[in-house]
């Protein structure tokens, strides 16, 4: 009952405040933390790339456990205000749909949508920007809200902590390039495992939200994308906008083979964006 009280109130407070400015984000830590351990273990190896994960979830985990079981002596009622103000700063969706949106209103779109996404932005038009944010949105909709929130609730103030340690690890070290292609693969394999409930959840949601008779009909477009996850939000979203998704991307140079998510109209608009925002508010 606990964890469903400090969900409910973590949600609101982040949707009302969204990040703290006067501490240090400790999403940030974790990143620092990653990086300490990434200089100490790295090879090109699986075998290293393990024990970056082993260490770091046993670290996080102990703190995170002994932090659940501190709070249990100032009684329930502060034990919740303080878990839920923790588990606020560990979802991000106030300052997902404020970037998103601001892509609607900024002059240089181009600039703004570069520091969201990986893609080269140069050869963009206003509808490629827009359905770079969209596809954005509904990925990180999974990542950034839903999946914090479900092992939140799961599990309490130590699920929030270890699956952002995990969701951050695939950021930082789950490419596949020269560098990370062995000693990211477990970061990566074990994020695709925390985010494969959640992201089908984060569809549903969706499709619930925007009223689509058929709430599994993400399914078929979304299992084509090379993320077993990503594909379902990105799909729903999709489909609850009337909008066509995916396509062939430009990458650091090198045009990529995507396949279409949704078979609405492929013109995406700035209304499409605020509609997409609306949905799941």
């Amino acid at each position: 009952m606990n964890n469903i009280v400090i969900v409910i109130l973590a949600y609101i407070i982040d949707n009302r405040f969204g990040e703290f400015r006067f501490i240090k984000h400790p999403v940030i830590i974790i990143g620092e933390m990653i990086s300490f351990f990434e200089e100490k273990f790295y090879k090109n190896s699986v075998l290293r790339g393990l024990w970056l994960v082993i260490v770091m979830l046993v670290i996080v985990s102990m703190i995170s456990f002994a932090l659940e079981e501190y709070l249990k002596n100032f009684g329930v009622i502060a034990e919740i205000i303080i878990s839920s103000f923790i588990s606020s700063m560990f979802i991000a969706h106030k300052m997902l749909k404020d970037s998103v949106k601001e892509i609607v209103f900024a002059e240089d779109k181009k600039e703004k949508i570069s520091q969201l996404v990986s893609r080269d932005v140069e050869n963009m038009d206003e509808s490629d920007i827009y359905k770079a944010a969209i596809e954005t949105y509904g990925e990180n909709l999974s990542d950034g809200v839903i999946a914090p929130v479900f092992y939140l609730l799961l599990f309490g103030l130590p699920g929030i902590v270890i699956y952002k340690t995990i969701n951050t690890m695939d950021s930082m070290v789950g490419y596949r390039n020269k560098r990370y292609e062995k000693f990211g693969k477990v970061a990566a394999k074990l994020d695709d495992i925390a985010n494969f409930i959640p992201s089908r959840l984060t569809a549903i949601l969706i499709m619930i939200c925007a009223k689509q008779k058929n709430i599994f009909a993400f399914y078929e477009d979304g299992k084509k994308h090379e993320s077993p996850n990503a594909g379902h939000p990105i799909t729903a979203i999709a489909l609850a906008c009337g909008i066509r998704l995916g396509g062939d991307t430009s990458y650091f140079g090198k045009m990529k083979k995507k396949p279409f998510f949704g078979n609405g109209r492929e013109k995406i608009q700035k209304d499409d964006i605020l509609k997409a925002l609306k949905i799941c508010t």
